[in-house]
């Protein structure tokens, strides 16, 4: 089935000899287990069966669903945000995170991550974001926002602003913070908005975004009425 003779697979095996690319890419496909976790991973630790089967017979590390096959959301917690940069590929350190279910959200992968600063109104600081996992990037929409887990900056929630082959635009929605880009071999996941979940209760006086694009509009209107008039 591999193309290989049993002595060299049992060598493998030992740890005697590095299987080569061709003979790995094969191992992955018979067993239905994704390149990441057979190289990365102590498979002995790792309930295979829970894991998230993917198309291109893949598995999705380390996104685990539940005996139902409905899907269960990680949550983030502040305290492990930075941690999550190393710890989003061992199953280990997801297994260990809170989880909940949404029963509204159906049909995808869905993870919670915590909200910082005030560059995306109207998510504050205590909020969070439930992102849908997006497995290619074809999929990413300009227009759209995303949690991004970048090599460099860790988690970031941003809309992404324009895109190409290579680079990633991406802007905030308080325009006080300058748009940059990231390159997509800098991405680690990509979680598309979902849903959010605040923990921090409104005062009456807050003013929504929308609120505020109102008023500057209603102020444009009357100073283009008053210019006419002059």
């Amino acid at each position: 089935m591999l193309s290989v003779t049993r002595s060299s697979y049992a060598k493998y095996e030992l740890g005697l000899v590095e299987a080569p690319h061709r003979v790995l890419l094969a191992t992955s496909r018979y067993y239905n287990v994704s390149l990441d976790l057979l190289l990365s991973v102590d498979i002995r630790k790792v309930d295979v069966e829970k894991l998230l089967n993917l198309e291109d017979n893949r598995i999705l590390l380390p996104i685990a669903v539940d005996r139902h096959g409905e899907n269960i959301i990680e949550i983030i917690p502040y305290k492990a945000k930075a941690g999550y940069l190393t710890g989003y590929s061992d199953p280990e350190f997801i297994e260990r995170l809170d989880q909940m279910q949404l029963p509204f959200l159906k049909q995808g992968k869905y993870r919670a991550f915590p909200i910082e600063g005030d560059s995306m109104p109207p998510h504050r600081e205590g909020s969070f974001v439930i992102g849908e996992y997006v497995e290619n990037k074809a999929d990413i929409k300009a227009g759209s926002t995303y949690v991004l887990l970048t090599k460099n900056e860790g988690i970031v929630y941003k809309r992404v602003h324009a895109l190409n082959k290579s680079i990633v635009f991406l802007s905030s929605d308080n325009k006080a913070y300058k748009t940059y880009n990231v390159k997509f071999s800098e991405i680690l996941e990509v979680w598309k908005f979902a849903c959010s979940l605040s923990t921090i209760e409104f005062d009456a006086d807050d003013w929504s975004t929308q609120t505020l694009k109102d008023i500057v509009s209603e102020l444009r209107k009357d100073i283009i009425e008053i210019k006419r008039k002059l």
